[in-house]
């Protein structure tokens, strides 16, 4: 795996590397890659996340902090100089298998330290038994992206109160804040963070690649679709019917749309959920359309493996959702 490198020690915008991610996978795909970023206080939240529902627009505001929106599902995270941030790149067209090695990876590379590392069932990677790093993926043409992060020492209060997830979410977990379930590299480790970083690079990569200042400007040029308002703020059409659920091994879930003369239109599906496939034309649209019964929604769905869609996602724990 290769360590791919900017041409110079300049601190981007997050999506700046976001799209530093799917030019690598372009241009510089035939090999792995994997990378390290820092960046200035800022939210990012999932593909399929409502803005408003996980995070503290007022509050972030307030003290200067940025929020982006990602490509990938999965849920909130707070991100700033303390937290280092992770992205592997691999020619793959199998998600969960990139996923799984990656986070097997890092959590080699952990234990190498002489820290207690492991991963849970979902996407965290723990120490002690607290998490240290949340993780997502997503899948382009051919490729497999992983990104994620390692709480080095981030602000806490920052990160207590930036993000807001819901009530639902916190009691399904056993906590009562975002702060009591999670530790620091810091509380673990004398070295330094720099020092962290350069073991990292030294397990995890036996060569490098550095970009060029032609590299750089192609990226921010695919930066500029993170930054459409409409891309960061989400679809949200108004809906006169909303479900919403905390399902084991899935995520938070919730599905809005619209009943007219008992027929489905305007859906939209958000959440934390780790998406798989194509959402919107497997599923969406196939309900969008549909009479609001159990056996028109069982039909309308009859050859759509939603496990392979949503992770760990079945038909009827969906359906009974929607019904419900």
């Amino acid at each position: 795996m290769k360590y791919l490198r900017l041409p110079d020690n300049e601190t981007h915008i997050l999506p700046f590397y976001l799209s530093m991610e799917e030019y690598a996978a372009h241009v510089y795909g035939d090999d792995s890659l994997f990378f390290m970023w820092q960046v200035e206080p800022t939210v990012i939240f999932g593909r399929n996340q409502v803005i408003q529902n996980e995070v503290n627009l007022d509050y972030c505001d307030e003290h200067g902090i940025q929020y982006y929106r990602r490509k990938s599902g999965g849920g909130c995270v707070y991100a700033d100089m303390g937290n280092i941030m992770m992205s592997y790149i691999t020619r793959s067209d199998n998600v969960m298998t990139t996923f799984s090695q990656y986070t097997a990876a890092v959590v080699r590379m952990l234990k190498a330290l002489g820290l207690n590392a492991s991963d849970n069932s979902r996407n965290d990677i723990m120490i002690d038994g607290l998490k240290v790093s949340g993780n997502a993926f997503y899948h382009m043409p051919g490729y497999s992206i992983v990104h994620g992060t390692m709480l080095y020492d981030t602000h806490m209060e920052h990160m207590a109160h930036a993000i807001s997830p819901s009530a639902t979410k916190l009691e399904s977990k056993g906590v009562k804040s975002v702060s009591s379930r999670i530790t620091t590299l810091s509380q673990h480790l004398t070295m330094g963070i720099g020092e962290f970083k350069e073991h990292v690079v030294g397990s995890m990569c036996d060569g490098e690649i550095v970009l060029t200042s032609a590299d750089v400007e192609r990226i921010e040029q695919i930066m500029q679709g993170y930054l459409a308002p409409e891309f960061i703020m989400g679809n949200n059409p108004r809906c006169n019917a909303t479900r919403r659920a905390y399902i084991d091994n899935v995520g938070e879930i919730e599905v809005k749309f619209s009943l007219a003369h008992n027929v489905i239109n305007d859906m939209n599906i958000t959440g934390d959920y780790f998406l798989l496939g194509d959402i919107d034309h497997l599923v969406i649209n196939r309900l969008n359309g549909t009479p609001f019964t159990r056996a028109a929604l069982e039909n309308a769905l009859r050859d759509t493996a939603l496990e392979e869609i949503i992770l760990n996602l079945d038909k009827q724990t969906f359906i009974n959702l929607l019904i419900s």
